[in-house]
C-alpha cells in the first residue's frame, strides 16, 4: 500500500509508463522520520511554502518566513513552526483547524540547489512550551510528518539571498508596521500587533 500515491496518481503514471520509477522514488528516498541532513537543512532555511485546503478540500497556500531556525525539528518525525503577526485573515492555520492534513516545501535557491516535501498532519496551538521561547509568535504549529521526500531541484533557478525582510521577528529589534496597516482603507479595522515582542 503506497502512503504518496492516489488513484489519480496512478492514471497518469500509467498513462505516461512511469508507474515503475514512481514505485523506486518512494521506495528508495520516502521516509517518515527526518534524517540528521533533513534537520540541518530545514533549520538553515529562512523561508517554506505552505500548502492547505479547508474543510471543502478548497486549497490555498502561502509563504511563511523567519530567521534561519525559525522551523524546527522538534522530533523524530515532528517539526514546528511560529505563526507571526500578519493580516489577520488566519487563511492556513484557519484551515487546518477544519482539516489538519499539510503540505511544505522547503527550497533552497543559493549555492546548491535542493528542494525537500514533508507532507503530514498540523495542530495549531496558544498553550505551546515554544511560545514562551519565540520571538514574535503568535500561535505554534506543529506538523506530524506522514512522509518525507526530496524533490529535483532541476527547475529551480539561480538567485541569490540578500538578506531578511525587515519585518522578520528578532531579539531585541521591533519589527516596523508595514504601511498597507496605515492605508485609508483598512487602518480603522486593523487588529493589534500580537503578542508584545519580547527582548
Amino acid at each position: 500500500m503506497s502512503i504518496m500515491y492516489h488513484d489519480g496518481n496512478r492514471q497518469l503514471q500509467d498513462r505516461f509508463a512511469s508507474r515503475r520509477i514512481s514505485d523506486r522514488l518512494e521506495e528508495k528516498l520516502t521516509r517518515s522520520a527526518f534524517t540528521a541532513d533533513d534537520k540541518a537543512f530545514i533549520e538553515s532555511t529562512p523561508y517554506f511554502f505552505l500548502a492547505t485546503a479547508d474543510a471543502d478540500c478548497r486549497p490555498d497556500c502561502s509563504f511563511k518566513g523567519g530567521m534561519p531556525g525559525f522551523v524546527r525539528v522538534t522530533g523524530p518525525s515532528e517539526l514546528a513552526f511560529p505563526d507571526y503577526d500578519g493580516n489577520g485573515m488566519f487563511k492556513s492555520l484557519g484551515n487546518l483547524l477544519v482539516n489538519p492534513n499539510v503540505g511544505l516545501l522547503f527550497i533552497a535557491l543559493h549555492d546548491k540547489p535542493k528542494r525537500l516535501r514533508v507532507n503530514g498532519s498540523a495542530q495549531v496551538s496558544d498553550t505551546d512550551p515554544l511560545l514562551g521561547e519565540t520571538v514574535g509568535a503568535q500561535l505554534i504549529v506543529r506538523v506530524t510528518a506522514r512522509a518525507i521526500f526530496p524533490n529535483c531541484p532541476r527547475y529551480i533557478p539561480q538567485m541569490q539571498m540578500i538578506g531578511p525582510s525587515i519585518y522578520t521577528p528578532q531579539p531585541q529589534c521591533e519589527p516596523p508596521e508595514p504601511a498597507w496597516k496605515s492605508f485609508d482603507s483598512f487602518k480603522d479595522v486593523v487588529h493589534p500587533r500580537q503578542p508584545t515582542f519580547k527582548g
